[in-house]
């Protein structure tokens, strides 16, 4: 309200100003008639300023607001991968028992076109993300992520992620299994139903890991080539990957 006032007081100085000018002139000069004439011809090019001014300068700075803030926001999905994600792919993935159908889709190598991220993408649409949940050590993966929820909190109270849905469905998604698992007492004594939730839990964070990674992996290739260097170098779907280059 006291913005809105203040718009108000500053906009109707400005006009009684303009008002002041120009009868002073009419006083000083005495050509009305050229005073109204110029008056009237600085209203017609009224509409044109605000054409100029919201349409398309406007327009000009919310492109590059907007730019800036997907700049913040792969930032803020890179310190995820770097922290938690790439990790989780590696653990999953090592208990996935079908990897070996789409392992060679997700190689990815600088000769990539757009054309080859979105035929992997439609590939692994119908692709039936599971892991055997009596292999996975329970116990260290709680470890693990209860020694991330701090990290978890922070990106989920971070105002940038109100613009990436599918990346900020992927956090709640991990914050759920690491409650799920922090929840649980003795991970090494449950019942065959509640290891098929926790298998659901982790089935559920490994397919929004693997998209979110896949699209992360794109924007390197096109916009940091020494970032995306390094992440092929540590690929957890590559085998004979090696962060030492040869």
């Amino acid at each position: 309200m006291k913005r809105i006032n203040w718009y108000i007081v500053l906009g109707s100085s400005l006009v009684i100003v303009s008002l002041i000018l120009y009868f002073i002139q009419i006083a000083i000069f005495r050509r009305t008639h050229e005073t109204f004439f110029y008056m009237l011809q600085d209203l017609a090019f009224v509409p044109v300023q605000v054409l100029l001014v919201t349409l398309i300068i406007s327009g000009v700075l919310n492109m590059r607001e907007k730019r800036l803030r997907l700049e913040k926001l792969n930032m803020v999905i890179g310190t995820f991968f770097s922290e938690v994600g790439t990790r989780l792919i590696a653990y999953f993935s090592n208990f996935d028992p079908k990897l070996d159908n789409i392992r060679k889709n997700l190689i990815v190598r600088k000769e990539w076109s757009d054309q080859d991220f979105l035929s992997v993408r439609k590939n692994l649409k119908n692709y039936d993300y599971g892991v055997e949940i009596q292999k996975i050590n329970l116990e260290d993966l709680r470890i693990f992520l209860t020694g991330k929820r701090h990290f978890l909190v922070r990106l989920l109270e971070n105002p940038v992620l109100l613009e990436h849905e599918s990346f900020t469905e992927l956090l709640r998604a991990v914050f759920h299994l690491t409650e799920e698992l922090a929840a649980r007492e003795d991970l090494q004594k449950l019942p065959n139903t509640d290891c098929a939730h926790l298998a659901g839990d982790i089935a559920r964070a490994y397919v929004l890991l693997v998209h979110e990674w896949l699209d992360y992996m794109k924007h390197l290739k096109d916009n940091y080539p020494y970032l995306f260097s390094l992440a092929m170098r540590t690929n957890p779907f590559d085998q004979s990957a090696t962060v030492i280059v040869k």
